[in-house]
């Protein structure tokens, strides 16, 4: 794994998140690299906020006695995110990690896939590893976001009708996904801020829809689901 990840090469894009490098060990050790240029950023985005918590956690520590800072060590230890970005001098005194953090910073956005098939392409192996990871993650919406599980039902037709309800509840998940590039939940926490609202006063009765912000526009309009008018239904109040 070291020499498949430290071996120089040219990465191909096969996607607009994916760029993959193939890595031949030996006759037999395939090993393919695959670089998620958003996920590089984020992996960075996420260790500079570490190392500046760090950085602020230990300042000032040479002044500790070494009780005090062998106590914050011990808390710190208890942080593995922080944690893996400390390292103790010989006398004992706290600093930042920068070798840890040069080496993490080579492998930002990027993991390793091993496959044993002399025919298949680096490309078919990158994405089938992707479709897999796709599958495992409906497993995980099916049974957290649409409840598979538990099944109340004694029926068989009944369950079968249950696990079918899911597979297409998780479908519409899916094209809602594909059509707006955005995930379920950013979708659904956007569209529940939709409220209907009804009043009552002298001149009779009506229903108010709230008005649509910009994120909710956009969803509705890349769905083809027409905006709904501010005002559904107007009753006159009775005489």
């Amino acid at each position: 794994m070291k020499a498949a990840l430290s071996r120089q090469g040219r990465y191909g894009e096969i996607a607009g998140n994916m760029r993959v490098k193939e890595v031949r060990i030996s006759d037999i050790e395939r090993f393919v690299i695959c670089h998620n240029p958003e996920a590089a950023t984020r992996d960075q985005h996420i260790r500079e906020q570490l190392v500046s918590r760090l950085t602020i956690l230990i300042e000032g520590t040479d002044k500790l006695g070494d009780f005090k800072r062998g106590e914050l060590r011990g808390k710190i230890a208890d942080k593995p995110g922080l944690n893996r970005y400390l390292r103790t001098t010989p006398a004992g005194k706290l600093r930042i990690d920068t070798a840890k953090i040069k080496a993490e910073e080579n492998l930002d956005g990027k993991y390793l896939l091993r496959c044993s098939d002399p025919h298949l392409s680096a490309e078919d192996i990158a994405l089938g590893s992707k479709q897999l990871l796709e599958v495992e993650r409906g497993w995980r919406d099916m049974k957290q976001i649409v409840d598979l599980r538990p099944v109340y039902h004694r029926l068989e037709e009944r369950m079968c009708a249950h696990v079918v309800l899911c597979w297409l509840a998780l479908l519409l998940i899916r094209i809602i996904e594909t059509t707006t590039d955005e995930t379920w939940t950013t979708t659904r926490r956007e569209l529940d801020r939709l409220h209907l609202d009804t009043f009552t006063g002298p001149t009779g009765l009506f229903r108010q829809v709230t008005t649509l912000t910009k994120p909710q526009t956009d969803l509705l309009a890349k769905l083809g689901i027409p905006a709904p008018k501010q005002i559904i239904a107007l009753e006159p109040a009775p005489r």
